[in-house]
């Protein structure tokens, strides 16, 4: 693509506009499956200490979330992929038509890494010639030509990791006695926050004791809420 028109540069963590990172995307979808599904569990216990119920609300909680999650994903993750091989068609285009403005962008685009004028012409020159496209791709759009994103995989590994923090709170609500049914689901979310908190502020490089407060007390909000609305229709006979 000519200098003229050049796109903006990739996202310094790599990937074309800003690939995320998988493990941190797994973290913060579990995170999301404990919390909406504790939420939605711990509101229904308001109501009713009837087991049946629990379960069916909270797996229909589940399967609605890690749908959801999944398809937006795929959505999303499509979106990327045809903005990915709309940029390459581009490219190759604009290598076939005006090889040398590519060039001479490409050793633009590699003297601003630090190479000197000399230098990157050269190795424009020799990369040109064992991949114009990927060359391009890689140096100028952060993205391997091999490797596109893939729709499939962001959504199955976004319904997987809903589903994995969804079933603590699920199992929590329904498998000790209903004595202890509230208390025990209440310390494993919050657990499993701070767990996940601390897991996301590593992964970021951030203060860990910040991100694992905001966590807890994140979720131990929306279980005080849901709570208090389940209980106030539950006393309704709603």
């Amino acid at each position: 693509m000519t200098r003229q028109a050049r796109r903006p540069a990739p996202n310094p963590q790599g990937g074309f506009g800003a690939r995320p990172d998988r493990l941190r995307v797994a973290v913060l979808g579990a995170n999301d499956g404990v919390v909406s599904t504790a939420g939605l569990v711990v509101g229904v216990a308001g109501a009713t200490g009837d087991r049946s119920t629990l379960l069916t609300a909270g797996l229909a909680g589940l399967l609605a979330g890690s749908m959801s999650m999944a398809a937006g994903e795929y959505v999303s993750v499509s979106t990327q992929r045809d903005s990915e091989k709309a940029a390459l068609a581009t490219e190759r285009r604009e290598l076939e038509e005006t090889p040398e403005a590519e060039l001479a962008e490409l050793t633009g685009l590699l003297e601003e890494k630090g190479l000197s004028n000399t230098l990157a012409r050269e190795a424009a020159v020799q990369l040109t010639r064992r991949d114009a496209l990927r060359a391009h791709a890689e140096v100028e759009l952060g993205i391997d030509p091999d490797e596109l994103t893939n729709p499939w995989h962001a959504a199955g590994a976004s319904f997987l990791a809903f589903t994995v923090g969804a079933l603590l709170p699920l199992l929590a609500i329904v498998v000790p006695p209903p004595s202890v049914r509230l208390s025990v689901t209440v310390l494993s979310v919050l657990a499993a926050l701070a767990l996940t908190g601390w897991w996301s502020a590593r992964l970021g490089e951030a203060p860990a004791g910040r991100a694992v407060l905001r966590n807890t007390a994140g979720g131990a909000v929306a279980m005080a809420v849901t709570y208090g609305v389940g209980a106030l229709l539950g006393a309704a006979g709603v």
